[in-house]
């Protein structure tokens, strides 16, 4: 046997913060050491955080990281073991994403990175130039803060291998484990036998699964070990990284880390046979494929990664694991609560302020900061001490004070704000409903009533103008109906800010809140919410998610967290409450939109995933939803679709930032780069659909519609 001990680990980095991220490191580092392991994989971009942006253009964020290098080169805790770390690097005056191989204060290899993710979320191109000599490697001048500790003036830089006496390690960066002929498999046929990934990988629902399988595909069909390293939590923007660090063998998954935590460092470590790899490659298409393999250039490190013994002494973690993964329901209580108390922590502010409608998004946000409160007492419970110690700042706590936020209601009454803010259109269910859900989570909840700021801001119109507007049903104009309901909306954005600022003040407390926006990526998709209302506020953690996942979150932390009174909002119709209503009849969001929300899902999907536009979506559906509705009806619904996307792209812009969850997200900002100024009745496709739609034969069973999903 010839075992060898090999860690990996995710990182809570936070972008451009060098003195916490190089703590972090050292603390992976110095976890790895202790465990045994003789090789450490750390995040991608780990030193100034992978969420720079356009940061990465100024020559401070590289210098800064050559300086934490350094320190890190000269550290005790990096001696004795091979450490694979990543920063940026300026080479021939070109920015690249690199890892960075060191070993007792030396470095070895500086490996950039030769596939770059540009799409959806990513613009690695704007920032970073991929390497494109595959298998050559040049000189790199170092800098003098370097050279002064390391006595080296010129290191390799390029796409290389690294041997020990023992083994053979190959380096492989995020994307470059997604393209279909990736580096692994060439380093693989050329007897690279551990291979690392440095990733900042992006949570998604759903999403897990094509990481892990990949990864055992990888080393299943090669052989190997696979070490993949991964970012953790909100480091700064919009996506939240879920951890998930993982150590393979032969298509096995021997370790792995936690997808969902508040910890900012979990090592995994794995102790591996060697000689199980090389029993793994004894195929003779493998050796053939291998012979003809040319090769990679070998630096050396003069040293065993199993210290000259065959075996590693220390924890041993290689039984095989498997793979669980999260329901969708659990990925939304946790996902969106991890990023939520990131975000809080960072911003150094002392607490969430939610208007609550007494609807079931508002009482998603709210459910999703109840389990943010229940990881928090979790994590008190078990000694975390940065979670204690961030704890006691946000409520005002000293640093020498005894409080632990062990009980999740307690700890929301400190934090958590939310306020009901009615008018003579809402209705004392929604009422009751939002007090009820405040008292169940433990929030400091306020109600109040808007009319009288309603009246003064429609008296100012009427006085400068002359002219009463009226609502629908008391014979006003459409234009007059809509006026009156969206200052009631935004209303509630203007009076919301005023209470997050002043709510603590009033209790006593000093700081700000920051205020929750309640938008489901649904109603962003169709445009269904008033500009500026108050889904505009500082995040959103439902923003990315759809309205059926959110209804079946909210069934399951009805039972997860012994809430009863979630079921009334899963019952209740949504609705805006923003009209007078007679006849005991309800303002239906649904019937508003003209769609529903399960249609809304299908659209947005087809739309962003499957890439459709107008007439491509209709031919799509007229093989989903044939059956049950007519190649018109169906037409209707696509051009319906299309015209009111249209006409509400420009509220896209102007998204509040939320947490990015689900594949059909619109958010203008980021993942889904459109015109926002459409001619939004697309003439052209819509006479093809209708044309189309004419010579189609209608296969629908009448009075039989079945369910859109």
């Amino acid at each position: 046997m010839k075992l060898v001990t090999v860690a990996t680990c995710q990182l809570r980095q936070w972008a451009l913060d060098f003195k916490g991220n190089y703590e972090r490191i050292l603390a992976s580092i110095a976890i790895a050491k202790s465990k045994g392991a003789t090789l450490r994989v750390g995040p991608e971009l780990e030193i100034p955080g992978y969420g720079c942006l356009d940061h990465f253009l100024e020559g401070d964020v590289v210098l800064h990281s050559w300086e934490i290098l350094a320190q890190i080169l000269k550290s005790e805790e990096a001696q004795g073991i091979v450490c694979d770390i990543g920063m940026p690097i300026v080479h021939k005056n070109a920015n690249y994403n690199c890892r960075v191989i060191i070993y007792n204060g030396k470095i070895v290899l500086i490996r950039p990175k030769m596939w770059m993710a540009n799409d959806g979320n990513y613009r690695e191109l704007r920032h970073f130039t991929p390497w494109d000599k595959h298998r050559t490697t040049e000189e790199h001048s170092l800098p003098d803060i370097i050279s002064n500790v390391t006595g080296q003036h010129y290191v390799p830089f390029g796409d290389a291998v690294v041997t020990t006496r023992d083994t053979c390690i190959g380096v492989e960066l995020c994307e470059e484990l997604f393209t279909p002929n990736s580096p692994h498999i060439g380093m693989g046929l050329d007897g690279v036998e551990i291979f690392t990934n440095s990733s900042a990988s992006h949570h998604e629902l759903r999403k897990l699964n094509r990481r892990v399988e990949l990864i055992k595909e990888a080393t299943m069909k090669l052989g190997g070990v696979y070490l993949y390293a991964n970012q953790q939590g909100c480091d700064g923007d919009r996506l939240y990284y879920d951890g998930a660090c993982m150590i393979a063998m032969n298509g096995q998954i021997l370790a792995r880390g936690t997808q969902f935590s508040l910890n900012d460092v979990e090592v995994v470590t794995a102790t591996v046979d060697l000689e199980a790899v090389r029993a793994h490659r004894k195929s003779s298409s493998r050796s053939h494929q291998a012979a003809q393999s040319p090769p990679y250039e070998r630096l050396r490190i003069d040293m065993r990664l199993d210290g000259g013994l065959g075996i590693r002494v220390g924890e041993d973690e290689t039984s095989e694991k498997g793979m669980t993964y999260h329901t969708p329901e659990e990925e939304i209580a946790l996902g969106p609560a991890c990023w939520l108390w990131d975000y809080l922590r960072r911003s150094r502010t002392q607490g969430y302020f939610l208007p609550l409608s007494g609807g079931i998004d508002s009482c998603a946000t709210a459910a999703i900061v109840h389990s943010m409160c229940r990881l928090v007492a979790k994590a008190a419970s078990e000694g975390n001490k940065q979670v204690i110690d961030d704890a006691r700042r946000m409520t005002g706590e000293p640093d020498d004070s005894s409080y632990l936020p062990t009980d999740p209601r307690e700890f929301a009454n400190r934090i958590f704000h939310t306020c009901y803010m009615g008018t003579e259109n809402s209705s004392a269910e929604t009422r009751k409903r939002a007090k009820d859900l405040a008292e169940a989570i433990g929030a400091y909840h306020v109600d109040l009533n808007m009319d009288t700021a309603v009246s003064a801001v429609k008296g100012i119109f009427s006085f400068i103008t002359g002219r009463t507007p009226q609502f629908k049903v008391h014979g006003g104009s459409n234009a007059e109906n809509l006026a009156l309901q969206n200052i009631q909306a935004r209303l509630r954005m203007v009076v919301g800010y005023m209470f997050a600022q002043l709510l603590p003040w009033a209790r006593g407390k000093t700081g700000g809140l920051l205020v929750l926006g309640s938008a489901n990526v649904d109603e962003s998709l169709r445009g269904y919410l008033t500009k500026y209302d108050c889904s505009s506020a500082d995040v959103n953690p439902i923003g990315g998610i759809s309205k059926t996942d959110l209804k079946r979150f909210i069934a399951y932390a009805e039972v997860e967290f012994d809430m009863p009174i979630l079921r009334s909002f899963l019952d209740a119709v949504p609705s805006a409450e923003l009209i007078p209503i007679e006849n005991d009849s309800v303002q239906s969001d649904e019937v508003e939109m003209g769609m529903t929300y399960d249609e809304l899902s299908v659209f947005g999907r087809l739309r962003k995933v499957d890439k459709c536009g107008p007439f491509s979506m209709y031919e799509n559906l007229v093989q989903k939803w044939g059956t049950f509705l007519s190649p018109t009806e169906i037409a209707e619904k696509v051009k319906f679709f299309w015209f009111m996307h249209a006409i509400n792209r420009h509220k896209m812009t102007t998204l509040t930032p939320s947490v990015h969850m689900e594949s059909y997200s619109p958010d203008d900002n980021r993942f889904d780069l459109r015109p926002f100024l459409y001619p939004s009745r697309f003439e052209h496709q819509f006479a093809k659909i209708d044309g189309l739609a004419a010579q189609l034969p209608d296969r629908a069973a009448k009075g039989d519609k079945a369910k859109v999903d």
